[in-house]
Protein backbone atom coordinates (compact mmCIF):
# COMPACT_ATOMS: atom_id res chain seq x y z
CA UNK A 1 0.00 0.00 0.00
CA UNK A 2 3.01 2.26 1.09
CA UNK A 3 4.56 1.68 -1.94
CA UNK A 4 1.41 2.43 -4.26
CA UNK A 5 0.78 5.38 -2.34
CA UNK A 6 3.89 6.30 -3.03
CA UNK A 7 4.18 5.75 -6.96
CA UNK A 8 0.34 7.58 -6.92
CA UNK A 9 1.74 10.63 -5.22
CA UNK A 10 4.95 11.06 -7.75
CA UNK A 11 1.95 10.52 -11.09
CA UNK A 12 -0.46 13.10 -9.87
CA UNK A 13 -0.02 16.91 -9.87
CA UNK A 14 -0.40 19.62 -11.96
CA UNK A 15 0.98 17.49 -15.17
CA UNK A 16 -0.39 14.12 -14.86
CA UNK A 17 1.60 11.41 -15.23
CA UNK A 18 0.66 7.66 -16.17
CA UNK A 19 0.84 5.46 -13.14
CA UNK A 20 3.15 2.84 -15.69
CA UNK A 21 5.28 5.22 -16.84
CA UNK A 22 6.12 7.08 -13.31
CA UNK A 23 6.89 3.59 -12.52
CA UNK A 24 9.49 2.65 -15.28
CA UNK A 25 11.01 5.62 -14.70
CA UNK A 26 11.49 5.28 -11.08
CA UNK A 27 13.13 1.40 -11.75
CA UNK A 28 15.11 3.25 -14.40
CA UNK A 29 13.32 2.01 -17.62
CA UNK A 30 11.75 5.19 -18.85
CA UNK A 31 12.94 7.97 -21.28
CA UNK A 32 14.87 10.80 -19.69
CA UNK A 33 12.54 13.38 -20.79
CA UNK A 34 10.32 15.63 -19.18
CA UNK A 35 8.56 13.26 -17.08
CA UNK A 36 11.75 12.03 -15.75
CA UNK A 37 12.55 15.75 -14.42
CA UNK A 38 9.57 16.46 -13.31
CA UNK A 39 10.00 12.90 -10.89
CA UNK A 40 13.17 13.33 -9.64
CA UNK A 41 13.86 16.84 -9.64
CA UNK A 42 10.40 18.10 -8.33
CA UNK A 43 8.28 14.76 -6.74
CA UNK A 44 10.29 12.69 -5.69
CA UNK A 45 11.90 15.01 -2.61
CA UNK A 46 8.60 15.93 -2.30
CA UNK A 47 7.19 12.14 -1.83
CA UNK A 48 10.33 11.49 0.35
CA UNK A 49 9.99 14.35 2.44
CA UNK A 50 6.13 13.20 3.20
CA UNK A 51 7.17 9.87 4.13
CA UNK A 52 9.71 10.60 6.88
CA UNK A 53 7.38 13.68 8.31
CA UNK A 54 4.51 11.32 8.27
CA UNK A 55 6.79 8.48 10.28
CA UNK A 56 8.30 10.88 12.80
CA UNK A 57 4.67 12.46 13.27
CA UNK A 58 3.23 9.50 14.07
CA UNK A 59 6.04 7.71 16.12
CA UNK A 60 6.21 10.85 18.47
CA UNK A 61 2.81 10.90 18.84
CA UNK A 62 2.37 7.44 20.49
CA UNK A 63 5.49 8.50 22.64
CA UNK A 64 3.43 11.32 23.78
CA UNK A 65 0.43 8.79 24.50
CA UNK A 66 2.38 6.26 25.98
CA UNK A 67 4.16 9.02 28.19
CA UNK A 68 1.03 10.52 29.44
CA UNK A 69 -1.29 7.85 29.65
CA UNK A 70 -3.48 10.37 27.37
CA UNK A 71 -5.03 9.88 24.21
CA UNK A 72 -4.96 13.15 23.08
CA UNK A 73 -1.92 13.48 24.07
CA UNK A 74 0.50 14.56 20.95
CA UNK A 75 3.60 16.95 19.84
CA UNK A 76 0.76 19.78 18.57
CA UNK A 77 -1.56 19.13 21.40
CA UNK A 78 1.19 19.85 24.44
CA UNK A 79 2.50 22.59 22.88
CA UNK A 80 5.85 20.90 21.44
CA UNK A 81 5.39 21.94 17.77
CA UNK A 82 4.79 25.66 19.08
CA UNK A 83 7.94 25.76 20.80
CA UNK A 84 9.43 24.87 18.08
CA UNK A 85 7.44 27.12 15.77
CA UNK A 86 8.65 29.63 18.00
CA UNK A 87 12.23 29.02 17.89
CA UNK A 88 12.05 29.21 13.91
CA UNK A 89 10.04 32.63 14.60
CA UNK A 90 13.14 34.04 16.64
CA UNK A 91 15.49 33.26 13.89
CA UNK A 92 13.28 34.38 10.91
CA UNK A 93 11.07 37.14 12.33
CA UNK A 94 12.91 38.76 15.25
CA UNK A 95 16.78 37.99 13.53
CA UNK A 96 15.95 39.34 10.01
CA UNK A 97 15.48 42.34 11.44
CA UNK A 98 18.64 42.66 13.47
CA UNK A 99 21.15 40.70 11.16
CA UNK A 100 21.97 41.55 7.70
CA UNK A 101 20.13 40.15 4.42
CA UNK A 102 23.14 38.44 3.58
CA UNK A 103 22.20 36.61 6.59
CA UNK A 104 19.31 35.85 5.91
CA UNK A 105 19.61 34.75 2.18
CA UNK A 106 22.01 32.17 3.66
CA UNK A 107 20.03 31.09 6.51
CA UNK A 108 16.93 31.01 4.29
CA UNK A 109 13.46 29.58 5.31
CA UNK A 110 13.03 26.40 6.62
CA UNK A 111 17.06 25.60 6.00
CA UNK A 112 20.65 25.31 7.12
CA UNK A 113 21.56 24.36 10.70
CA UNK A 114 20.15 27.52 12.74
CA UNK A 115 16.87 26.91 11.90
CA UNK A 116 16.99 23.57 12.75
CA UNK A 117 18.89 23.70 15.65
CA UNK A 118 16.40 26.60 16.60
CA UNK A 119 13.22 24.60 16.24
CA UNK A 120 14.80 22.08 18.22
CA UNK A 121 16.05 24.13 21.23
CA UNK A 122 12.35 25.52 20.79
CA UNK A 123 10.43 22.43 20.98
CA UNK A 124 12.93 21.08 23.62
CA UNK A 125 12.55 24.40 25.76
CA UNK A 126 8.60 24.16 25.82
CA UNK A 127 8.51 20.23 26.49
CA UNK A 128 11.15 20.29 29.44
CA UNK A 129 8.39 23.13 31.24
CA UNK A 130 5.98 20.37 30.25
CA UNK A 131 7.80 18.07 32.13
CA UNK A 132 8.23 19.84 35.09
CA UNK A 133 5.05 20.83 35.63
CA UNK A 134 4.11 17.15 34.92
CA UNK A 135 5.53 16.40 38.15
CA UNK A 136 3.23 19.37 40.10
CA UNK A 137 0.36 18.13 38.29
CA UNK A 138 0.13 14.30 38.55
CA UNK A 139 -2.81 14.48 36.62
CA UNK A 140 -3.34 14.00 32.94
CA UNK A 141 -6.18 16.39 32.43
CA UNK A 142 -4.66 19.24 34.39
CA UNK A 143 -1.31 18.72 32.27
CA UNK A 144 -3.30 18.65 28.83
CA UNK A 145 -4.59 21.70 29.93
CA UNK A 146 -1.17 23.54 30.46
CA UNK A 147 -0.10 21.82 27.40
CA UNK A 148 -2.63 23.72 25.77
CA UNK A 149 -2.08 26.59 27.41
CA UNK A 150 1.51 26.89 26.56
CA UNK A 151 1.02 26.49 23.09
CA UNK A 152 -1.05 29.98 23.65
CA UNK A 153 1.51 31.15 25.62
CA UNK A 154 4.14 30.69 22.53
CA UNK A 155 1.83 31.74 19.93
CA UNK A 156 1.38 35.41 21.69
CA UNK A 157 5.05 35.17 21.51
CA UNK A 158 4.89 34.54 17.95
CA UNK A 159 2.50 37.23 17.05
CA UNK A 160 4.10 39.92 19.17
CA UNK A 161 7.37 39.02 16.92
CA UNK A 162 5.29 39.49 14.21
CA UNK A 163 3.61 42.73 14.78
CA UNK A 164 7.20 43.92 14.75
CA UNK A 165 8.49 42.07 11.82
CA UNK A 166 8.96 43.47 8.45
CA UNK A 167 5.44 42.58 6.11
CA UNK A 168 7.80 40.53 3.47
CA UNK A 169 8.83 37.94 6.26
CA UNK A 170 5.96 37.84 8.07
CA UNK A 171 4.73 36.60 4.73
CA UNK A 172 7.21 34.04 4.60
CA UNK A 173 6.74 32.99 8.09
CA UNK A 174 2.86 32.78 7.95
CA UNK A 175 3.24 30.64 4.38
CA UNK A 176 5.98 27.88 6.23
CA UNK A 177 3.21 27.68 9.20
CA UNK A 178 0.51 26.50 6.17
CA UNK A 179 2.80 23.63 6.23
CA UNK A 180 4.42 22.38 2.52
CA UNK A 181 6.06 19.19 1.89
CA UNK A 182 7.43 21.19 -1.61
CA UNK A 183 11.28 22.89 -2.37
CA UNK A 184 12.88 20.49 -0.43
CA UNK A 185 16.20 18.86 -1.57
CA UNK A 186 18.16 15.67 -1.00
CA UNK A 187 20.83 17.60 1.57
CA UNK A 188 17.73 18.72 3.26
CA UNK A 189 16.04 15.35 3.13
CA UNK A 190 19.60 14.02 4.26
CA UNK A 191 19.57 15.73 7.38
CA UNK A 192 16.17 15.19 8.37
CA UNK A 193 16.33 11.74 8.02
CA UNK A 194 19.46 11.70 9.55
CA UNK A 195 17.47 13.18 12.90
CA UNK A 196 14.27 11.23 12.49
CA UNK A 197 15.57 7.96 11.98
CA UNK A 198 17.68 8.56 15.22
CA UNK A 199 14.83 9.34 16.77
CA UNK A 200 13.01 5.92 15.73
CA UNK A 201 15.72 4.08 16.40
CA UNK A 202 16.21 5.40 19.95
CA UNK A 203 12.24 4.80 20.45
CA UNK A 204 12.45 0.89 19.35
CA UNK A 205 15.25 0.97 22.18
CA UNK A 206 12.60 2.12 24.82
CA UNK A 207 10.11 -0.60 23.43
CA UNK A 208 10.43 -2.48 26.38
CA UNK A 209 10.30 0.13 29.10
CA UNK A 210 7.17 1.98 27.13
CA UNK A 211 5.67 -1.56 27.45
CA UNK A 212 6.09 -2.01 31.30
CA UNK A 213 5.01 2.13 31.83
CA UNK A 214 1.76 0.80 30.07
CA UNK A 215 1.31 -0.66 33.64
CA UNK A 216 1.74 1.99 35.35
CA UNK A 217 4.44 4.20 37.20
CA UNK A 218 4.47 2.38 40.43
CA UNK A 219 4.45 -0.84 39.02
CA UNK A 220 7.29 0.17 36.83
CA UNK A 221 9.25 1.53 39.84
CA UNK A 222 8.90 -1.86 41.30
CA UNK A 223 10.21 -3.57 38.03
CA UNK A 224 13.51 -1.07 38.69
CA UNK A 225 13.06 1.14 36.01
CA UNK A 226 14.21 4.84 37.11
CA UNK A 227 11.11 6.65 35.64
CA UNK A 228 12.27 10.08 35.88
CA UNK A 229 15.25 9.00 33.07
CA UNK A 230 12.66 7.26 31.11
CA UNK A 231 10.64 10.71 30.86
CA UNK A 232 13.57 12.02 29.98
CA UNK A 233 15.00 9.89 26.72
CA UNK A 234 10.81 10.14 25.69
CA UNK A 235 11.17 13.83 25.80
CA UNK A 236 14.15 14.03 24.17
CA UNK A 237 13.40 11.70 21.48
CA UNK A 238 10.24 13.09 20.71
CA UNK A 239 11.59 16.69 20.41
CA UNK A 240 13.92 15.80 18.22
CA UNK A 241 11.19 13.93 15.86
CA UNK A 242 9.32 17.17 15.79
CA UNK A 243 12.00 19.85 15.63
CA UNK A 244 13.09 17.71 12.33
CA UNK A 245 9.75 18.50 11.09
CA UNK A 246 8.81 21.45 12.14
CA UNK A 247 12.07 23.30 11.24
CA UNK A 248 11.81 21.77 7.23
CA UNK A 249 8.19 21.38 6.37
CA UNK A 250 6.50 23.83 8.95
CA UNK A 251 3.59 22.23 11.92
CA UNK A 252 1.61 19.88 10.54
CA UNK A 253 -1.47 18.70 12.96
CA UNK A 254 -3.75 15.57 13.87
CA UNK A 255 -0.87 13.17 12.07
CA UNK A 256 0.53 12.31 15.44
CA UNK A 257 -2.60 12.29 17.28
CA UNK A 258 -4.44 10.08 14.45
CA UNK A 259 -2.31 7.31 13.96
CA UNK A 260 -1.42 5.89 17.10
CA UNK A 261 -5.51 5.88 17.42
CA UNK A 262 -5.12 4.15 14.05
CA UNK A 263 -2.49 1.68 14.19
CA UNK A 264 -3.89 0.36 17.38
CA UNK A 265 -7.31 -0.66 16.00
CA UNK A 266 -6.05 -1.96 13.12
CA UNK A 267 -3.55 -4.61 15.15
CA UNK A 268 -4.90 -4.63 18.57
CA UNK A 269 -1.92 -4.55 20.50
CA UNK A 270 -0.24 -2.55 22.95
CA UNK A 271 3.18 -3.86 22.47
CA UNK A 272 5.55 -0.88 21.26
CA UNK A 273 7.48 -3.58 19.24
CA UNK A 274 5.02 -4.01 16.88
CA UNK A 275 3.27 -0.48 17.30
CA UNK A 276 5.95 1.74 16.85
CA UNK A 277 7.08 0.37 13.06
CA UNK A 278 3.32 0.16 12.41
CA UNK A 279 2.75 3.94 13.67
CA UNK A 280 5.82 4.90 11.23
CA UNK A 281 4.63 2.77 8.25
CA UNK A 282 1.03 4.08 9.00
CA UNK A 283 2.02 7.40 9.22
CA UNK A 284 3.87 7.48 6.08
CA UNK A 285 0.95 6.37 4.20
CA UNK A 286 -1.60 8.47 5.60
CA UNK A 287 1.23 11.99 4.80
CA UNK A 288 1.27 10.78 1.17
CA UNK A 289 -2.38 10.51 0.99
CA UNK A 290 -2.90 13.88 2.09
CA UNK A 291 0.34 15.48 -0.19
CA UNK A 292 -1.92 13.94 -3.06
CA UNK A 293 -5.17 14.99 -1.63
CA UNK A 294 -3.23 18.73 -1.40
CA UNK A 295 -1.95 18.91 -4.79
CA UNK A 296 -5.85 18.46 -6.22
CA UNK A 297 -4.77 16.17 -9.22
CA UNK A 298 -5.49 18.02 -12.43
CA UNK A 299 -5.74 21.17 -11.87
CA UNK A 300 -2.99 24.00 -10.92
CA UNK A 301 -4.00 24.92 -7.32
CA UNK A 302 -2.68 23.48 -4.02
CA UNK A 303 -4.39 23.22 -0.89
CA UNK A 304 -2.65 23.60 2.62
CA UNK A 305 -1.26 20.24 3.88
CA UNK A 306 -2.45 21.35 7.22
CA UNK A 307 -5.94 22.04 6.17
CA UNK A 308 -5.66 18.47 4.68
CA UNK A 309 -4.45 16.61 7.12
CA UNK A 310 -7.15 18.47 10.06
CA UNK A 311 -9.86 16.97 7.11
CA UNK A 312 -8.43 13.64 7.76
CA UNK A 313 -7.13 13.52 11.15
CA UNK A 314 -10.07 14.92 13.05
CA UNK A 315 -12.69 12.60 12.00
CA UNK A 316 -10.62 9.99 13.25
CA UNK A 317 -9.90 11.26 16.26
CA UNK A 318 -13.43 12.14 16.95
CA UNK A 319 -14.39 8.37 15.99
CA UNK A 320 -11.69 7.42 18.90
CA UNK A 321 -13.24 9.39 22.00
CA UNK A 322 -17.00 8.35 20.81
CA UNK A 323 -15.99 4.49 20.91
CA UNK A 324 -14.32 4.61 23.90
CA UNK A 325 -17.46 6.64 25.91
CA UNK A 326 -19.44 3.81 23.97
Amino acid sequence: MCVLLFVLDLSLGSVNIAFTDTFHQLVGGGEANINHAIIFKLRLPRALAGIIVGAALAVGGLLMQSLFGNPLAGPSVLGISSGASLGVAMVVLLGGGSVSATYLSAVGLGQGAVVVGAALLGSFLVFMAILLLNNKLKDAVSLLIVGVMIGFLTNAVVAIAQFFSQPELIQDYLLWSLGSLAGLDFSQLSVMAIMVGLGIAGALLLAKPLNILLLGENYARTMGMPIRQLRMLIVAITSVLTAATVAFVGPIGFVGIAVPHLVRKIFLTANHWLLIPACGLTGAMLMLLCDIISKLPGSQAVLPLNAVTGLLGAPIVILVIINRRG
